[in-house]
């Protein structure tokens, strides 16, 4: 890795942290409203310009989603006494750093922080996954031996597999030194049984939480007082896929530099629409009949798969963002190999 990524990687977190310590010991005593929001501009601008000073895609992605989208949401919640910094009592200043800068959300305080069988079988989970990661990646040495439709399978895959290593992995140091029980980060989406299921209750928990009181509820009410409750519900489900659609075309342009192809607006737009249509269906069955898991879990996750080749992938594979991805697992790769010759030598 480039030195330099790295000494603007640091600059970057340590500013950011220096914005949350302001935001706890001077915003905080300003009055929500208005007045708090001026206060905090200059925050939520550094945290939206910082990011361009990164051009690894691993140092990068993670910085973009955790301060772009995640702490410029918070923060905007927080300028009108809403979302995870706001609580009662008041956070204290690490706790409110973690939260603000991090993908978390807590339970609650651990009272008795010993493993258990559910531990030992999450952590078995992790490395697992993480040894699929590893696989898919050394698989990539051979993609010209590989049909495209294959690889964008391991792509799909992979995408899933990175994300849950990285969040999980941000998040482990925090939850140890603040002996905290944290929400997980996904919960199997290979499992959902449908659209809403994968989206709402498994798929990247952390933006869904933080795109509900951003999103759709303040959209539903305003909504139901202007369209009435049957039509607030698919409108603020499209407006909810709508702003995921442009934080993700806008993570896309951090990364490449690229002008917006809109194809990963039109994704989540898509699924957007599908989710109110499905939503929709089940009012009209009254939940009287279900597909089997059998049935509806390959058809939600091909679903997503086969509609993420079509709309989610090509941006990436043009502005050849996969390339530069494993390039940089190869040199992280040769980085611990040789780290780990010299210790046994």
């Amino acid at each position: 890795m480039d030195p330099a990524e790295i000494h603007n990687f640091t600059n970057i977190w340590l500013t950011a942290t220096a914005s949350l310590i302001f935001c706890h010991q001077i915003a905080a005593r300003i009055p929500g409203g208005g007045a708090r929001l001026l206060s905090l501009l200059p925050v939520i601008y550094l945290f939206t310009t910082l990011p361009l000073r990164l051009s690894s895609v691993h140092l990068g992605a993670p910085t973009i989603f955790y301060l772009v989208w995640l702490g410029n949401s918070k923060l905007l919640l927080f300028a009108f006494n809403q979302g995870p910094l706001c609580t009662t009592p008041p956070l204290s200043l690490l706790h409110f750093i973690s939260v603000g800068l991090l993908p978390i959300k807590t339970k609650h305080i651990l009272t008795t922080p010993s493993p258990n069988d559910k531990n030992y079988y999450k952590l078995l989970l992790f490395l697992l996954k993480c040894s699929l990661l590893s696989l898919i990646v050394t698989s990539y040495k051979y993609r010209e031996f590989v049909h495209p439709y294959v690889i964008l399978i391991l792509y799909t895959c992979h995408v899933y597999l990175a994300v849950e290593v990285i969040l999980t992995v941000t998040v482990a140091p925090i939850r140890a030194a603040l002996g905290l029980e944290l929400e997980p980060q996904f919960n199997e989406p290979y499992l959902a049984t449908s659209l809403q299921d994968f989206w709402g209750r498994r798929w990247n928990l952390i933006a869904s939480s933080i795109l509900r009181p951003t999103v759709y509820h303040p959209v539903r009410r305003m909504c139901t007082r202007i369209l009435g409750r049957r039509w607030a519900l698919p409108v603020s489900i499209l407006a909810t896929f709508f702003v995921s659609g442009l934080m993700h075309e806008l993570l896309y342009y951090y990364l490449s530099r690229a002008n917006p192809t809109w194809e990963v607006t039109l994704f989540f737009v898509l699924h957007g629409v599908l989710e109110a249509a499905e939503v929709a269906l089940k009012k009209a069955l009254n939940g009287g009949w279900a597909l089997p898991a059998v049935v509806s879990v390959p058809l939600t996750v091909g679903t997503v798969a086969v509609t993420g080749g079509w709309l989610f992938f090509p941006q990436v594979i043009r502005s050849e963002l996969d390339l530069k991805a494993i390039g940089e697992y190869s040199i992280l790769v040769r980085f611990v190999g040789d780290r780990i010759r010299r210790i046994i030598d």
